[in-house]
């Protein structure tokens, strides 16, 4: 990594931004396929707007979910009553038909004994030990932020809105976080409260989100620059599945393939090669072979394995190691194609509609499977493998 001082800056945006919205509508979707038929093959995607929800895609699966339910179910959850957005006033569009044969062909194992990738593409996973959670530091704490003011939210505090996005400004030193350089929070709040209330409202949140000393005098605290933010959310800002990628990733702090994750299932690499990616890469760091470690994985429709494997730890690898070894290391410890993904990580599961906001990455592993791609049970055998 580089040695010199420098500023990294990352966003994030709150579950009541539109295009998150949009997510988690495509992911509840998602989910309640997965609930009921662990082989559904699902791809959602979602359109928010002023009263509106457009729903399309396609599925194959065996049982069919109430739809209205479900995207009005999302709605409240987040916490929309408005009158130009809410569960009970917004129009309702499904356009969601049945899988193509031509893709079902090349994903299914059939008389073969590997399932396709659902699709090509290139997919990133980033792992650094700038926080406990091996995530780069200004996406951590920008989700942070957000996570902490949407629990005060939906405790009951009405100057707060859903629709919120914060963006961090950390200053580096040889690579390593030590200072909020600046923090800018924009948040929709009652029409009520004033801009000085809120920032008496955020303020503490920036105290207690950052480590001790990261805060000083000449931290810049920013809130809501252009003024007044009581009208937000889909009524008046259109929302689209699948367009916050960076924020559901690495914050900027590592290269992305392009694909987005919210509405698909397992088969769709651009979803399941982005984890494996990511715990492959945390379980190199948490083996503390290198301190930051970036891994390419890339795949052809209908092909199961990957047809290539990169990794670049950024000259933070330890001892006599070298990248080759540890990509040897990774194809000996794991399988990377749609199956073993799949059943390593345990993806056949409802467990994506906690992963539409706040990020994809950096989240505790559960026991009842979410976010197994966090997981850094591993290390033994990669080591074992070098």
């Amino acid at each position: 990594m580089t040695t010199k001082d420098y500023l990294f800056t990352s966003e994030s945006v709150s579950e009541g931004h539109p295009d998150k919205v949009a997510d988690q509508i495509s992911d509840a979707i998602l989910d309640s396929f997965l609930a009921k038929d662990a082989h559904a093959r699902v791809a959602v995607e979602t359109l928010v707007t002023t009263n509106l929800v457009v729903v399309a895609g396609e599925i194959r699966s065996s049982f069919t979910p109430d739809y209205d339910a479900l995207i009005r179910d999302t709605i409240a959850k987040i916490g929309y009553q408005e009158d130009d957005f809410s569960p009970e006033s917004v129009e309702i569009i499904n356009r969601i038909h049945s899988q193509a044969a031509e893709i079902a062909q090349g994903v299914d194992a059939g008389s073969k004994k590997e399932e396709g990738a659902g699709d090509q593409g290139l997919m990133f996973g980033y792992a650094t030990n700038q926080t406990d959670t091996l995530m780069p530091a200004p996406i951590y704490y920008a989700h942070r932020i957000l996570e902490e003011l949407a629990k005060m939210r939906h405790a009951g505090d009405t100057r707060l809105k859903p629709d919120a996005k914060s963006q961090v400004t950390l200053a580096f030193r040889n690579g390593v976080p030590y200072r909020v350089d600046t923090v800018l929070v924009s948040h929709q709040h009652s029409s009520d409260t004033s801009l000085e209330e809120l920032k008496e409202v955020v303020w503490p949140v920036i105290q207690k989100v950052f480590p001790t000393n990261w805060v000083d005098g000449d931290t810049k605290f920013l809130v809501n620059p252009t003024g007044s933010f009581a009208q937000g959310g889909p009524g008046v800002d259109t929302g689209l599945t699948g367009r916050k990628i960076i924020v559901d990733t690495y914050g900027g702090m590592s290269r992305h393939g392009g694909g987005a994750f919210s509405g698909k299932d397992h088969t769709k690499v651009d979803r399941s090669a982005a984890y494996a990616a990511r715990y492959l890469a945390k379980n190199i760091v948490a083996a503390d072979l290198a301190d930051n470690c970036e891994i390419q994985l890339c795949y052809a429709i209908g092909v199961p394995e990957p047809l290539a494997i990169y990794v670049d730890t950024f000259g933070s690898i330890k001892g006599n190691l070298s990248e080759d070894r540890i990509i040897n290391a990774i194809r000996k410890s794991m399988s990377l194609t749609p199956r073993g993904i799949r059943e390593h990580l345990q993806l056949a599961r409802p467990i994506y509609s906690k992963t539409a906001s706040y990020g994809h990455f950096g989240r505790k592993a559960t026991a009842d499977g979410h976010f197994s791609w966090e997981k850094t049970d591993l290390t033994e055998t990669l080591v074992a493998n070098l």
